[in-house]
């Protein structure tokens, strides 16, 4: 693989050098549930003309200049050293090729992505599943850009299933309010506002610190706090649920959608770590949520994310929020919209503060320091097809962080797909799943009280 002196490099952001680390390498797993099989050929002819088009760096690798510097230089691209289609065995059920996948999964979350050849790769198994006729796995890793970017790559590589000349639309996104909306309020108004942030910042700023360098969690049935906890497999289990039936919880509560998918894994991790081990309900644990730090939201074109001026710039733009998980009361059956109310609460004070952007320098051990990470991304609401073979379903998985769990949320179709990813024989992912079901199960049904209409 010769390097084509005559591109013009890009030089590597300091995260993104950090995140190809011998300290910290972490990769995202997307992957896409067909409804029918893929031919072989045809992957790598749209993987030729479309994907490698989509950006530079999905045909880059990082070197050092001559000052020491890392830059990405592209490469020619060798698809065969990228694109794989393993063997699968036949004539097995759509529930032992569940099991195939899972350990497929698990095996290449493990292995390190090559530094000498652009940090991407696409497998295709061919085996049908009890969701999808064919699954395609696309490993990128986070040097290359966030979920957000990634995201936005891969919604360019597809089209609308029902009508390809349409573009695909995404949820409305509300983003909080700005600085000019606050200027109709009364200088005290906004000198209280101001010193609010403030002192919500430094006060935040201080336990984040604190918990990114030295205080860690305690050991519990979700957290090992092992060293090297990366480098262990994981098991990845999946769950789906109706965004309408989200939006009946969110309406009992006064909250937003995030707040109740945050209190719904919440109380299910609690119920999970009291069944493994009963004192663990009420043990110190910290959620650390990734945020996306870009002022619009909106996914563009790739064209556009390239761009230096862009409103949603290609790369990596996150931060962390750490939330404590609320303690697992013995009457928690009799109000389990507690945990969206604490949650929101939580969430509310959180926002009116700057230090997630402040913490970013420490990701490992702000990651390795907590129990679990979580993250979410927006889906198009109508159904993909990928050179006309719709996509039935998607979810994704980030894989080679310190931890002993994380879960990922990406909403498609007015479903949302949730996602855990637990150390493998540590974690009991089956298990988790399932007291997340009942969990929001248990939420769906609750009775509305009058304090959830009143506590906003």
């Amino acid at each position: 693989m010769e390097l084509k002196e005559e591109e013009e490099s890009e030089p590597v952001s300091p995260t993104a050098q950090y995140l190809s680390s011998s300290t910290l390498s972490l990769c995202i797993l997307a992957i896409l549930e067909f409804e029918q099989v893929l031919d072989d050929s045809l992957l790598m002819q749209l993987v030729k003309d479309v994907f490698l088009s989509i950006s530079p760096r999905f045909s880059s690798v990082m070197v050092r200049d001559e000052n020491g510097a890392k830059q990405r230089k592209r490469v020619e691209v060798k698809l065969i050293n990228h694109v794989k289609f393993p063997f699968c065995p036949s004539g097995l059920s759509p529930e032992s090729y569940d099991k195939y996948l899972g350990d497929y999964i698990s095996e290449i979350g493990m292995q390190q992505l090559p530094q000498s050849q652009p940090l991407w790769e696409i497998h295709l198994i061919r085996s049908p599943t009890s969701h999808a006729a064919c699954t395609l796995i696309f490993k990128l890793h986070h040097s290359l850009g966030d979920g957000f970017s990634l995201m936005g790559a891969l919604l360019s590589c597809l089209q609308r299933a029902d009508d390809p000349s349409l573009p695909l639309t995404l949820p409305s996104v509300f983003l909080p309010s700005t600085a000019k909306d606050e200027s109709n309020g009364s200088i005290f108004t906004r000198v209280l506002k101001i010193f609010s942030t403030v002192s919500d910042t430094v006060l935040d700023f201080c336990w984040n610190f604190v918990k990114s360098t030295t205080a860690e969690d305690d050991q519990t049935p979700i957290r090992s706090g092992d060293d090297r906890v990366e480098f262990r497999p994981v098991r990845v289990a999946t769950m789906t649920f109706s965004l309408d039936h989200v939006k009946q919880i969110k309406t009992k509560v006064v909250a937003t959608i995030n707040d109740v998918v945050t209190g719904i894994i919440f109380l299910g991790t609690r119920l999970y770590m009291q069944e493994l081990r009963h004192d663990s309900s009420n043990a110190k644990s910290t959620a650390l949520i990734l945020l996306n730090t870009r002022v619009f939201r909106s996914y563009e074109s790739v064209k556009d994310m390239l761009k230096h001026d862009a409103n949603a710039p290609w790369g990596n733009y996150f931060a962390f929020l750490h939330m404590s998980i609320p303690e697992l009361t013995d009457d928690w059956s009799s109000n389990p919209l507690d945990f969206v109310v604490k949650a929101r609460q939580i969430m509310n004070f959180k926002k009116n503060s700057l230090a997630v952007y402040l913490t970013a320098r420490y990701i490992h051990s702000t990651l390795k320091n907590t129990s679990m990470g979580m993250t979410n991304l927006i889906g198009p609401v109508e159904k993909m097809a990928l050179a006309n073979h719709p996509v039935k379903g998607l979810y994704f998985a980030v894989v080679g962080a310190p931890q002993s769990l994380s879960v990922t949320i990406i909403s498609y179709m007015e479903k949302l797909r949730v996602s855990v990813v637990a150390e493998d024989g540590f974690i009991d992912s089956q298990k988790l799943k399932s007291c997340v079901e009942h969990a929001f199960e248990v939420m769906l049904n609750a009775k509305v009280e009058t304090k959830f209409l009143n506590s906003h």
